[in-house]
């Protein structure tokens, strides 16, 4: 189904492009949404509060799947709720299908980070299987000089909201984009992909704050 995604202003786009349009996995128009709107009559239209951008690329995926535990919530009271590292990890000392359900959690909430794609090699069988179905992309190895504190938020370290993106919208191209509860790309640098409010993967809405 045609779906807007309709915001207040979209990253990289012309001045009033307010809204991206997408069919399929597909990026089909950026622009002003009652011009967008008045060419799709028929499409179903999503708002969001505040700027979307393209979807974010997390660059420490490897160590957050691989070298930390992400425990299940039935877990909660023996684990706790964060990421298990370091004595912790080594004491619970996980085999490979606690792994990949531990990647599979991982996942979900790099989702609701804005993530739609990640960087580095994964040598754990059951995180790669977590990965490829997860539908994120797999961007490879980590680019040179990528020097960023471990994190679910791909902008924490970062200066530049174009350093953290995973590519670019553009008409013809993948649909994949998220959406955070802020004014543009300066306040979203400063407040962390925490605001988003949703993440939209292949054009499939994956996360939306409820």
């Amino acid at each position: 189904m045609l779906t807007i995604h309709a915001a207040d202003a979209v990253y990289g786009a012309a001045p009033k492009a307010d809204c991206v349009a997408v069919d399929g996995g597909t990026v089909v128009a950026i622009g002003p949404y009652e011009d967008v709107a008045a060419a799709h009559p028929r499409a179903r239209t999503r708002r969001w509060p505040g700027l979307i951008t393209p979807g974010l690329v997390n660059v420490t995926a490897t160590a957050l799947l691989e070298s930390a535990y992400h425990p299940d919530p039935r877990e909660a009271d023996e684990l706790g709720t964060e990421p298990l590292t370091g004595d912790a990890l080594r004491a619970l000392a996980p085999d490979d299908t606690r792994w990949g359900g531990s990647a599979r959690r991982g996942l979900q909430r790099m989702l609701r980070h804005g993530t739609t794609a990640v960087a580095g090699t994964f040598t754990r069988p059951s995180v790669r299987t977590a990965v490829s179905r997860s539908g994120l992309r797999v961007l490879g190895p980590v680019p040179a000089g990528a020097d960023l504190p471990v994190s679910l938020d791909p902008l924490l370290g970062v200066r530049e909201l174009a350093d953290a993106l995973a590519g670019s919208l553009a008409v013809g191209g993948p649909a994949d984009l998220a959406a955070f509860a802020v004014p543009d790309s300066e306040a979203l640098v400063a407040a962390g992909a925490g605001t988003c409010v949703a993440t939209v993967l292949g054009g499939r809405l994956v996360f939306r704050r409820s």
